[in-house]
């Protein structure tokens, strides 16, 4: 193979120029969109919580949460009472009572979380289990009603526990 100056020169050329483009690129902005919006990420949560995985239904939430969807800190509440963490699930479910407030949803769940924390809460348990309740459309009376009753039961089960010392 013959080498001329022509090739010679066309060689140095696309060196040249290969070092130059490949080592120099133009930065790149690249902007990343979320590919999942703030209902698919609870429906998600939703979908994982069904299968018992609290964590990855957790995880779900919290997105949900930080685009502020109202019903995924009552969603958090409910995933945090399952794993017994009940500080965290008062927080989730005051949460979604102010950001849900006519849903009764919030009210139950917050008001049997203090039935079964004990006696000291069965007041306030009392108040939401009846606000609740005034929420609840009348075909689902039956689940607020039930945690009313309890707590009724747990005042006088109180009430006759003190009269007897």
């Amino acid at each position: 193979m013959n080498f001329t100056g022509k090739n010679i020169s066309l060689f140095f050329f696309s060196t040249w120029a290969f070092f130059l483009f490949a080592g120099c690129s133009i930065p790149q902005i690249i902007v990343l969109k979320d590919p999942l919006t703030a209902q698919e990420y609870l429906r998600l949560g939703v979908s994982y919580e069904s299968r018992n995985q609290l964590d990855l239904a957790q995880v779900q939430y919290r997105k949900a949460a930080d685009h502020d969807v109202p019903e995924a800190f009552l969603f958090l509440g409910n995933i945090a009472y399952q794993q017994k963490n009940y500080k965290d699930a008062e927080k989730f479910y005051q949460k979604a009572i102010k950001k849900m407030s006519e849903d009764p949803r919030a009210y139950n769940n917050l008001a049997w979380l203090y039935y079964e924390q004990g006696t000291d809460d069965l007041i306030k348990a009392e108040h939401l289990a009846r606000k609740a309740l005034e929420l609840a459309p009348s075909d689902h009376h039956s689940v607020y009603l039930d945690t009313l009753d309890k707590i009724l039961s747990a005042q006088e089960e109180k009430k006759s526990t003190k009269s007897k010392d």
